[in-house]
């Protein structure tokens, strides 16, 4: 669960704005601190390598007015001068032997492409840094020049441990802060999504809480529990008519299907048959006004079912011998594969009729003498319900329209029916949080519905 959240938290644009803020404002001080040491340690290095070009054109000008003896002996001089104990001098001959100097062998160093470097010497306990020049003579010696830069080093130390710091110190920063500002940000919006959840569910009374920041949120509440009082006021206005006209008009379709009925125990021979015909026409239409009225109650939420504990296994074999006759009728055999024990959180009266008009329209569309497959079984967290028939099928790209209202395909349009069944299973399938697909039998249709066990 922890997990879960913090992965919500990592998703979202509060998130990812402040730690890209975060990491544009260390950039930005990056930029600042390579400021301050080109400002600062380069100005000491700078200087450091001046003084080092200084020293060598003045051994230099030795060398060249009185040669290299005399050139060894003011090295030495310069050596003993208390005003060099921070400096390097190192004469070596052709074959890098040193002649004179105050280092024990020639360093190890990696020479750029002025002959600058910087190199270590000394011992373990007390180790030098030095930055030194490299300048070699006519006559082949080579002279090595340096000054102890070991206060330059510390600064250098503790100007990277402080930009090194300050780098860790802004990503823990962006991190925590963008934690923080999204747990706000999704507390905010979990009560925006927990409302217009509700409202799915045809709850249009609820609103969402203002908490009288006036901060956009707050505004954004504002208008739309503006819009959802219009809304309500809509949707219960067009739900009071329309269930006065259900109702309006079933009552008298009753009464005419009432006298039709009668009317037809007193004829005989065609005359019967044609006012029974009459008859099974208006219980269509009823049945129609039956099955309109509870795909609306059960949009709008206010469906006055129950849910409980209900076996599957019990719905599907009841479901099964109410369409079993008819399915002799024509020949066709339902092969059942039902699991025992098949439980789940559900409505029984809306699934019993789910899979009655599963099986109601594979008896119906498919062929003569043939057969249809139910199966319900069950998985650790949902029950699947399976329909299959060998009818003319249906093309794929008619699948998403399938369960509108009233529509009926080509091949349906000869046989009785509203098309209101697969409607009327959509919307049970929606109320249980299940999912319902569709696919080729090769030949006919396959029905899957999947039902979680339970999601309350």
């Amino acid at each position: 669960m922890i997990s879960k959240k913090i992965r919500e938290i990592l998703r979202t644009l509060t998130f990812k704005l402040t730690v890209s803020f975060s990491i544009f404002l260390g950039l930005s001080l990056s930029l600042l601190a390579l400021f301050f040491y080109w400002s600062t340690i380069g100005l000491l290095v700078r200087e450091t390598d001046a003084a080092l070009n200084a020293e060598i054109n003045s051994l230099a000008d030795q060398y060249n007015e009185h040669g290299l003896e005399r050139l060894a002996k003011v090295i030495r001089f310069r050596i003993t001068q208390q005003e060099n104990r921070e400096m390097v001098y190192v004469l070596a001959n052709r074959s890098g032997r040193i002649v004179v100097g105050n280092l024990s062998r020639w360093p190890e160093m990696v020479l750029d492409n002025e002959n600058r470097t910087e190199f270590t010497h000394g011992f373990k306990e007390k180790q030098t840094k030095t930055r030194a020049r490299v300048f070699r003579l006519e006559s082949g010696v080579t002279l090595l020049v340096g000054r102890n830069i070991g206060q330059i080093q510390k600064l250098r130390a503790i100007f990277s441990n402080s930009i090194y710091g300050a780098i860790a110190l802004t990503l823990i920063f962006a991190i925590l802060s963008g934690l923080l500002f999204s747990r706000k940000m999704l507390q905010r919006l979990d009560s925006f999504t927990t409302v217009t959840a509700d409202i799915m569910q045809g709850k249009l009374s609820r609103r969402i809480e203002e908490t009288g920041t006036l901060d956009e949120f707050d505004v954004l509440a504002r208008h739309l529990n503006s819009m959802l009082e219009r809304l309500e006021t809509l949707v219960s206005g067009v739900r009071h008519v329309s269930d006065n006209i259900a109702h309006d008009m079933r009552t008298p379709l009753t009464r005419l299907r009432n006298r039709i009925e009668g009317i037809s125990r007193k004829l005989e021979g065609n005359s019967q048959l044609e006012v029974e015909e009459c008859v099974a026409e208006a219980d269509e239409l009823l049945n129609m006004f039956s099955s309109l009225l509870r795909i609306a109650r059960i949009e709008s939420g206010s469906y006055g079912g129950k849910f409980e504990n209900i076996d599957m296994a019990i719905i599907a074999t009841d479901a099964i011998e109410l369409y079993q006759g008819s399915a002799e009728e024509k020949g066709v055999v339902i092969v059942a594969q039902i699991d025992k024990g098949v439980h789940l959180l559900g409505d029984r009266h809306l699934l019993f009729q789910l899979l009655a008009n599963l099986i109601d329209n594979a008896v119906k569309y498919t062929l003569d003498g043939t057969s249809i497959g139910v199966i319900v079984e069950k998985n650790l967290e949902e029950v699947i319900v399976l329909v299959a028939d060998n009818g003319p099928g249906v093309a794929a790209e008619d699948y998403e329209r399938m369960s509108g209202r009233f529509v009926r395909l080509d091949p349906s349009r000869s046989l009785p029916g509203s098309g209101l069944g697969l409607s009327l299973v959509k919307v049970v399938v929606d109320l249980h949080k299940g999912t319902i697909h569709f696919s080729d039998n090769r030949p006919g249709l396959r029905v899957e519905v999947r039902v979680p066990v339970s999601h309350g």
